[in-house]
């Protein structure tokens, strides 16, 4: 049981960490595309700078998906310790 216990910690562990990893990279890529947006250049088209700002909505939006699912699997990680504490 105790084995158990320890294996989803150490699974929940590092689902904190990739999802915390996928966030920052993804939010990177994003503020990428939304530069692409604002610098200027002569041949940009209103199509351009629409397709940028859908994938910029895009990659922020999972960026914060990502962040949450992070945040959620903090804390389910810290009941599981909290409750370990209790028991002890």
């Amino acid at each position: 049981m105790e084995n158990r216990k320890n294996e989803t910690a150490a699974m929940l562990r590092s689902k904190v960490a990739d999802y915390k990893q996928f966030g920052i990279t993804l939010l990177s890529v994003g503020s990428f595309f939304y530069l692409g947006t604002i610098l200027p250049s002569g041949d940009k088209t209103m199509i351009d700078t629409y397709a940028y700002m859908g994938a910029t909505t895009m990659f922020l939006g999972v960026s914060i998906l990502f962040f949450l699912l992070s945040n959620k699997h903090k804390k389910v990680l810290a009941e599981m310790d909290d409750q370990d504490s209790l028991q002890q």
